[in-house]
């Protein structure tokens, strides 16, 4: 049997809180065990999960992966303003006018990720 994903790990400044940034993004929560303070964070999302790891270093350049989020609920553009509110920043806006494309958004430690169209505006 080949191996499967089991976490998605992010390395960054505060395991915890962004952790809980991630668990608000996912409309999720932490493991039941995390507190304030602790090296590691982990976030159960359906499929797999998203571990954040402390470590001393800061981020400096681009990510090398990075998510792409696809609303279950709401349109793309009404989730980036609901991303934009939990603290989140426009990075780069690909969305084009016929209502293609994608916004490509940072965590607040500057980690990107993307938010694609929602799969009710993919069959309009």
């Amino acid at each position: 049997m080949a191996s499967a994903v089991r976490h998605v790990t992010i390395d960054c400044a505060d395991a915890y809180t962004l952790g809980s940034f991630w668990a608000e993004v996912l409309d999720t929560s932490l493991a039941e065990d995390d507190k304030p303070g602790d090296p590691e964070a982990l976030v159960r999302a359906p499929g797999v999960g998203l571990l954040f790891i402390t470590v001393p270093e800061h981020k400096t350049v681009k990510n090398r992966v990075h998510l792409d989020l696809q609303p279950q609920d709401r349109t793309r553009d009404e989730e980036v303003e609901r991303l934009l509110s939990l603290g989140a920043v426009l990075v780069a806006d690909h969305r084009r006018a016929d209502g293609t494309g994608w916004a490509v958004l940072a965590d607040p430690e500057g980690n990107e990720f993307c938010v694609e169209r929602s799969a009710a505006e993919r069959t309009d």
